[in-house]
């Protein structure tokens, strides 16, 4: 793959895509469209496990603790993930790309000089984010906690941020290297381990147990990250300040970017529920908070599943312009195809999903998940362009984006409230992807001259229309006979996409769960399908 890469970054004609017979490029498609289903079903599983872990570990913690001490978890949960937030600089995912761009050099010596200042910075910063906690664990526990009581706890806390730190680095290491298994089982092995030695913690310390739990939880993410990061062999290389000076500077300069990005996000969601607070009341604060959490589960899992592997595929030929502007097609079909059954499917069950997660006081919930469901279809066609700017290195422009989106979403937010209630929300919501797509749209034509392929624009019309039409009808047809209808289009607009990718991906490549229904769909085809 490595080599690969190398050979199209020459130029546009070392690509000699007249020359390369079709069979050649039916193989490449088959096998680049393969890829992306393979590391979307092994992430896409890992997370469903992830999500599985902590609801038995939420679970089992409000059993053990009741309703104070999950609400202590909670606080200190916050303030590890805030400052480790900090302490990390976003390197995490600047690693990722600095890997990933070295690996498609080719040069050894260029990735043993990315991979061991990733993994010395990691390091420090890991360690200076445990120091200022420490130092400042009073004035942190009397903002969190009114008094200073909890200092010691506080201070505790910075084990985790170290070991989370650490543990960042050497999972960019495992993904930027697009080690996709090893990822996959990192994360799921890390969260079981924590997971089943945290809920011991707690079940032998009570509330004196809560913050060892986190530190042990962490613990376990670096030794699961350790484990499979080593199997990497990087050769020892001799760095000079200059090449050390070079690849921090790169490293924190995307990486601040990463880190203002997520503060600026987490920043927005508490002015959101601030807004829907003042304005409503916490109850309502309450539907909006389920309907969000429903709202991005499933397009959460597609997009962190995709991402895994898309990222460091994309910086390594961030370069070529076609090549980059190919992949971020594919990853949209791809995208589009496994989300569009699931959006119809949230819009279907809505009250259903609602009620059962939740309980029927949920009601005003629905419709502010039908609203979400509009933003999160946009929100899957507009997401891959935004890897553009980061496989580019493009700073500015994605900080901006971000800055800008951002903004608007706030002011939706306040003005939908005033204008249309809780369900206002959503409605920002949907307004935010509508701005997002011609904002990102064009920052990826001026980047790369992207476009969408004919394929992409004929998918946007057919599940934009479906899922627009079903939204609609809510309001306009009764009840039960939609609940009926929904239900097959949902059901056809699912075999539609196992069929459509079952065109782009050779048999043995596709998830063996779903090759039965293929048998059904293509009995005369599948047995001649090959790579």
């Amino acid at each position: 793959m490595t080599a690969g890469y190398k050979t199209n970054r020459g130029g546009p004609s070392s690509m000699m895509p007249s020359v390369a017979p079709p069979s050649d490029l039916e193989a490449n498609a088959g096998r680049s469209y393969g890829r992306i289903l393979k590391s979307s079903a092994l992430i896409g599983g890992s997370s469903i496990l992830k999500i599985g872990l902590g609801i038995v570990r939420t679970k089992a913690m409000a059993l053990i603790l009741g309703p104070a001490g999950v609400g202590l978890l909670g606080l200190y949960g916050s303030i590890g993930d805030l400052a480790q937030s900090i302490a990390g600089m976003g390197i995490n995912s600047s690693g990722v790309r600095q890997i990933a761009e070295a690996v498609g050099t080719g040069e050894a010596d260029r990735i043993a000089r990315t991979v061991t200042t990733l993994r010395r910075v990691a390091a420090v910063l890991g360690a200076l984010g445990a120091l200022l906690l420490v130092t400042f664990c009073a004035p942190v526990a009397r903002l969190s906690f009114g008094d200073s009581r909890h200092a010691g706890a506080v201070a505790l806390l910075g084990l985790a941020v170290f070991f989370g730190a650490v543990s960042g680095g050497q999972m960019a290491l495992v993904q930027g290297m697009r080690r996709i298994r090893d990822l996959a089982m990192a994360n799921v092995l890390g969260a079981f381990y924590g997971t089943l030695f945290g809920i011991a913690i707690v079940y032998l310390y009570g509330e004196r147990g809560v913050v060892p739990s986190l530190v042990c939880a962490a613990g376990m993410g670096i030794v699961t990250s350790w484990w499979y990061s080593r199997k990497i062999n990087v050769r020892r290389v001799t760095m000079r300040l200059a090449d050390i000076s070079n690849e921090i500077s790169s490293l924190l300069k995307l990486g601040f970017v990463f880190m203002a990005a997520g503060l600026m996000a987490l920043g927005g969601a508490y002015l959101v529920r601030i807004a829907v607070v003042r304005r409503l009341g916490v109850e309502a604060a309450g539907f909006y908070q389920a309907a969000w959490a429903l709202g991005g589960l499933y397009i959460g899992i597609i997009l962190q599943a995709m991402g895994a592997d898309f990222f460091p595929r994309l910086s390594a030929v961030a370069n070529d312009n076609a090549e980059c502007n190919r992949l971020v097609n594919e990853q949209t079909e791809v995208g589009l195809l496994l989300a569009g059954p699931g959006v119809l499917g949230t819009l279907t069950f809505a009250p259903l999903v609602i009620q059962l997660f939740y309980s029927d006081r949920f009601g005003p919930a629905v419709e502010i998940l039908r609203w979400l469901c509009l933003g999160m279809m946009l929100r899957v066609i507009t997401w891959p362009l935004g890897f553009i700017l980061l496989a580019k290195g493009e700073r500015n422009l994605f900080f901006w984006s971000e800055l800008a989106s951002n903004a608007v979403y706030i002011g939706l937010v306040w003005v939908c409230l005033g204008g249309f209630g809780l369900k206002g929300t959503g409605m920002a919501f949907f307004g935010l992807y509508v701005f997002y797509w011609f904002l990102i749209y064009a920052i990826a034509r001026r980047v790369s001259g992207f476009q969408w392929s004919p394929t992409n624009q004929r998918l946007v019309v057919f599940y934009g229309s479906i899922v627009g039409a079903v939204f609609a009808a809510w309001y306009f047809v009764p009840h039960t006979l939609l609940a009926a209808v929904a239900v097959l289009v949902t059901v056809l607009a699912g075999l539609y996409s196992l069929k459509r990718l079952s065109s782009l991906v050779p048999l043995e490549r596709i998830p063996r769960v779903a090759r039965w229904m293929l048998a059904f769909l293509q009995p005369a085809a599948s047995p001649g399908r090959s790579a």
